[in-house]
């Protein structure tokens, strides 16, 4: 557990984020190894149905992350206030809800698969690829809501590091599967599903062993759990317009797969390697975000909110750093990053388009996101999703179909994205100025007497 309330902000903010930094890079080598995997044993069409995949199970899980938001702010707000008995109640409210909900996901997951896969336009020949590679992840999003309920809760209490190693230990054993299951017993997609489901379920093990050997008062003991139906809804007030915000982004995404499928078979495997390489391009960005969410969490639960505005100062500066390093990155070497995953000189050349235009906008997108991370880490969420529907739904969504159809080009799917961050980044910058996220605060700081209770206090030092 680290105390993010005193030292230099910029130290602390960029050490604590580091972790988690790296952490998501192994992440995304759960699908990223799997799209290289296929791409070159299997082919394009496999890589294409493990593409399709993507944002149906982004839209399943969504909802379910953003409540696991919630509990984040809630729990690094409690242990900033030093409000103990609180975290520990908010720690076992999520472990129970990410359970029930896993379930709930996964079955309607296998059920409707097939009909949301027909849905996004997916060609015939790769349907059946795609239908198989997503129902075997579903049966594991038990292990992947765990996993991530287990790291929300150490990066609420102030542990970036921690979840970091499981990720490297899972991700070996993620790589070593795939070579295993795909090149040997040359299982195609299948495999690299099963891949990705025990090597999460290995992180959800060890994540578990942890918190029990190592932090006694916040092991997950399924028979002393308590579930707070007050912090539940609270943690719903701050992480479901988070979640419906991400499953809009997600059926947004969607949208865009829809689009880029009617251009071929080439187009979607260019954006599936390409938005690998995406994903891994704004994990900083990502981070960053969610790195200034936790530190202001604790700082207000702390009522020190000076080193908030600091914190926030500095982390803009260093998520514009990263973004521009990284959009020169993307220029010098895409076609390579892109070569990676199919050898097809179209499919090289589409992703190449792709990354170029996305990449010229990382450092709009970043801002954004550490605005909205302060926001966030406040327990103001709502004005982050409306601002967020109305940058895809209204921007990004239209201008992809008009500019695509216009071009009959799928740049035109890609240039939409920066006319949405931009906007998007406008109207955030636009509230935050307004100073109105200032009475947002989630939960009551100032500790009575004696006990762990705490009464309102919510705009003092505002």
């Amino acid at each position: 557990m680290k105390d993010l309330t005193k030292g230099n902000e910029a130290k602390i903010i960029f050490y604590f984020a580091l972790p988690m930094l790296i952490g998501n890079v192994f992440q995304q080598f759960y699908n990223t190894v799997d799209s290289i995997i296929v791409g070159r044993v299997v082919g394009k069409s496999a890589l294409a149905a493990v593409g399709t995949s993507f944002p149906i199970i982004f839209l399943l899980v969504s909802l379910i992350i953003g409540v696991t938001m919630g509990s984040t702010v809630l729990i690094a707000q409690y242990y900033g206030a030093k409000n103990i008995k609180k975290v520990k109640s908010t720690i076992d409210t999520a472990y129970i809800f990410m359970f029930v909900a896993s379930l709930v996901m996964s079955i309607i997951g296998i059920v409707f698969s097939e009909s949301i896969l027909k849905l996004m336009n997916t060609p015939a020949d790769i349907l059946p690829q795609a239908k198989s590679y997503l129902n075997i992840m579903f049966i594991g999003l038990i292990a992947m809501f765990g996993y991530n309920s287990i790291s929300a809760v150490l990066r609420g209490l102030g542990d970036s590091k921690t979840p970091l190693y499981f990720l490297i230990l899972s991700t070996g054993i993620n790589i070593v599967l795939d070579l295993l299951f795909i090149y040997i017993f040359r299982l195609g997609v299948n495999g690299a599903a099963w891949a990705t489901v025990i090597a999460q379920g290995c992180s959800f093990v060890f994540g578990v062993y942890y918190l029990n050997k190592n932090h006694r008062i916040f092991k997950l003991n399924v028979r002393k759990m308590t579930f707070d139906k007050q912090i539940f809804k609270l943690s719903l007030k701050i992480g479901l317009p988070t979640g419906i915000q991400q499953m809009l982004f997600a059926i947004g995404i969607g949208a865009l797969q829809a689009l880029v499928n009617g251009f071929g078979e080439n187009t979607m495997a260019a954006f599936t390697a390409a938005s690998r390489i995406d994903s891994f391009a704004t994990m900083p960005i990502m981070t960053f975000g969610t790195a200034i969410s936790t530190f202001v969490g604790q700082n207000i639960g702390a009522n020190k909110i000076g080193r908030v505005k600091n914190g926030f100062k500095v982390t803009v500066i260093m998520s514009a750093v990263f973004s521009l390093f990284i959009t020169l990155v993307m220029f010098l070497f895409g076609d390579m990053l892109v070569k990676l995953f199919n050898t097809n000189p179209q499919v090289i050349a589409i992703g190449l388009d792709y990354l170029r235009i996305i990449s010229t906008f990382y450092v709009v997108l970043a801002v954004m996101f550490v605005i909205n991370g302060v926001l966030r880490g406040v327990g103001d969420t709502m004005i982050p999703m409306i601002v967020s529907i109305l940058s895809l739904w209204i921007i990004r969504v239209p201008v992809a179909k008009v500019l695509s159809t216009r071009w009959n080009s799928p740049n035109g799917i890609w240039w939409a994205a920066p006319v949405a961050w931009t906007v998007g980044l406008l109207l955030t910058i636009i509230y935050y100025m307004s100073g109105k996220w200032k009475n947002k605060i989630a939960i009551n700081r100032e500790k009575s007497q004696n006990n762990n209770e705490y009464i309102d206090d919510s705009k003092k030092g505002l």
